[in-house]
């Protein structure tokens, strides 16, 4: 795979792997193009992968009642992205996830990592450690959402994420 090297890049910046560990890890993932407006999630299917973004844009979103689209989530090159609550308890997904540009991910399967954290605490601590830091986002999300207003939180938002911005229709 031409694209391995950046998430084992990625993960040493949490757990130091040596080589061989790095060549299980990155053996563990499959390298995937997809298109843009391609979905690689989609409700009431049960998420079969966890995605790290090499190149391109993602957005995760869902639908409310009257036919809304409400952004859960955006993932660029470096960060991950699918249902997780699917992903995790392997119950189906109630979430879209649509490629914004073409882009390029490392999939790993639900099986894969299971194996991965059984074979190596490393891998674990490595999962740990994305779950908990996912965990504090979405905690600060919600407590945004409860107490900004919409202005609010879209200044911090371009304040804080302005590579997004850049590359991502308003309206979304």
């Amino acid at each position: 795979m031409v694209h391995v090297k950046k998430i084992i890049e990625y993960i040493n910046r949490t757990v130091s792997l040596t080589n061989e560990e790095a060549d299980i890890f990155s053996a563990a993932f499959r390298e995937v193009k997809i298109k843009k407006r391609q979905f690689i999630v989609q409700p009431n299917f049960v998420v079969k992968n966890r995605n790290y973004v090499v190149e391109g844009a993602f957005r995760a979103y869902v639908v409310d009642e009257s036919g809304q689209d409400n952004t859960i989530a955006f993932a660029i090159e470096d960060w991950w992205i699918t249902d997780y609550n699917s992903y995790i308890l392997q119950k189906p997904a109630t979430m879209f996830v649509v490629a914004l540009e073409n882009s390029i991910i490392l999939e790993i399967s639900y099986e894969k990592e299971q194996i991965l954290k059984q074979q190596n605490h490393k891998f674990e601590t490595f999962f740990r450690i994305r779950a908990e830091r996912t965990a504090a986002f979405m905690q600060q999300r919600i407590i945004s959402n409860l107490t900004l207003s919409a202005e609010e939180r879209f200044e911090n938002f371009m304040n804080k994420y302005p590579q997004i911005v850049q590359r991502v229709p308003q309206y979304v």
